[in-house]
């Protein structure tokens, strides 16, 4: 296994000459950020709280289905190039395990980038829609549950894409799908009063006040009406040497979904999917998107 100090030069020589890079900060090099927006300052606020992070890391992204689900996509990252974006303290590498050559790991948070280096990430602090890399370098590009936490979607999704050489992946998943979060009516209202019901049902255990409104700062498209659609990765990818598929899911199955098979979303998104006007049984209902574009070789 490298040191910390043999991964940071490995991380060297896939940094742009241009990139105004910060190596003196001990383990984690921080690129400067010119235009430091609302949403990362939420986004840096919320998972810089210690307990919060690691509340996030034991809760999302550990279960099963994802862990198939994105090991079915991936295939085999052993001896590769990984970029993670939006790593977070380390969930993806975490769940997955394998041996990368590098895994580098995006953040904006530096506290999650501790967490994430305990686990394996060779880390960097940079803003998603601006990185500090050179192009083409990277065998698997990975973006999870990130897009909807970035002022602009479609720069971060082809910051991620120019890092990808020919024939290697970009993989996202965990962004809203649009059509499946259109709340409206009485769904809009089920919506809007849903907080005090998480609280009543949970017995005291739903998480504070503060740490709620913190971390819906930091969903900037993760509301009603916002989120994603198929044709978005389709329209930005392709016309980059990219060939795209797209799969809906409902978070409930792992490498079926790769087949077509989105799965049933739990009753609480069902009811107040009904409540809109939507059906629930249709892949434009399914909770979030799963990308993989493979970069063609010419």
């Amino acid at each position: 296994m490298l040191s910390i100090n043999s991964k940071l030069l490995a991380l060297r020589q896939f940094i742009a000459k241009d990139a105004n890079v910060d190596w003196q900060t001990g383990s984690i090099p921080i690129c400067q950020m010119s235009n430091f927006t609302p949403a990362m300052e939420a986004n840096q606020y919320y998972y810089d709280h210690p307990e919060w992070a690691k509340g996030y890391f034991k809760a999302c992204h550990r279960d099963q289905v994802f862990q198939e689900r994105w090991q079915s996509a991936i295939d085999c990252w052993d001896d590769k190039i990984v970029v993670d974006i939006g790593c977070g303290p380390g969930n993806l590498f975490a769940t997955l395990g394998g041996s990368p050559r590098l895994m580098i790991g995006v953040d904006i948070s530096h506290t999650s980038l501790e967490m994430a280096q305990t686990v394996g990430y060779t880390p960097i602090l940079a803003d998603a829609q601006n990185l500090p890399f050179i192009d083409s370098f990277a065998d698997i590009v990975v973006v999870n549950a990130t897009l909807h936490h970035c002022d602009d979607m479609t720069k971060t999704l082809l910051q991620a894409a120019r890092l990808v050489r020919p024939g290697g992946l970009l993989i996202t998943d965990h962004d809203p799908q649009q059509t499946a979060w259109n709340w409206k009516g009485l769904g809009m209202l089920l919506y809007k009063i849903r907080v005090p019901i998480y609280r009543l049902l949970s017995g005291g255990n739903f998480m504070s006040p503060e740490e709620h409104n913190a971390m819906l700062a930091t969903e900037t498209y993760h509301k009603p009406g916002h989120g994603l659609t198929p044709q978005f990765y389709y329209q930005v990818l392709e016309a980059r040497g990219f060939t795209v598929k797209v799969y809906p899911h409902n978070h409930t199955l792992g490498a079926e979904v790769l087949q077509g098979n989105y799965g049933r979303s739990v009753s609480k998104y069902r009811l107040s999917q009904w409540l809109s006007g939507i059906n629930s049984d249709l892949p434009e209902a399914a909770l979030s998107l799963m990308c993989i574009a493979k970069r063609n070789l010419r």
